[in-house]
């Protein structure tokens, strides 16, 4: 626990549990409630609930990137996905899949991002937006883009000081139903809240002066 990270050991998987990337989807409880079992005192993660398959399901099924796993029956763990996906979720974050490293030192295969500004555990999405009711679109029109040669990889993210997210490798932008807006090899990431071409930088967060720490 001395990286804030809650690892459970199984028979024949390893749960991790981030807290701090944790955003209450509460797909682990209410997928695999003998697993994930909310509200008690004590132990309250069982790896040997489910079987490592379902597991994997439900680290696939976690937004934020908070569970993670490591099998112990001689099975592959997680593959890299065959697409890199961002996708704009309504009034939320961006949440992302990729085989990704984050600020230069963080890999993990998934990730939510705050962009309404407002998040005290930056660049991770912490739930803010509900309480400062911040409004964007999942939805922003589609823009122009030509097919990806590669459409997967390794995606570098960079949240940059005082400013948007920096995202370089392959990328596919996607809307809350699936509608791709942008496939792109860089973009720059509106994280201030006060972008008018959001989910994308346009500079205001100069403007607002905007601080990331």
């Amino acid at each position: 626990m001395a990286t804030g990270i809650e690892e459970v050991r199984g028979s024949r998987v390893i749960i991790r549990f981030d807290a701090k990337k944790c955003i209450h989807s509460r797909n682990c409880v209410l997928g695999h409630p003998d697993v994930f079992v909310p509200n008690v005192e004590g132990e309250w993660i069982h790896p040997d609930a489910a079987s490592p398959d379902d597991i994997a399901a439900l680290a696939a099924n976690c937004p934020s990137g908070a569970i993670t796993y490591a099998r112990l029956d001689d099975q592959p763990n997680e593959p890299e996905p065959l697409v890199n996906v961002l996708h704009i979720r309504e009034n939320g974050p961006l949440a992302l899949h990729a085989s990704m490293t984050i600020a230069e030192n963080t890999h993990c295969m998934r990730a939510t991002l705050c962009r309404c500004g407002a998040s005290k555990n930056k660049p991770y999405c912490d739930g803010s937006h509900v309480a400062i009711g911040f409004m964007a679109t999942g939805e922003p029109t589609t823009q122009d883009s030509a097919p990806l040669a590669v459409r997967n990889g390794p995606l570098n993210v960079m949240p940059l000081t005082d400013g948007p997210l920096q995202i370089k490798g392959s990328l596919e932008i996607v809307t809350g139903t699936g509608r791709t807006i942008q496939r792109t090899t860089e973009t720059y990431l509106c994280r201030c809240g006060a972008s008018g071409n959001k989910p994308f930088c346009d500079g205001s967060h100069k403007k607002i002066g905007f601080k990331s720490e």
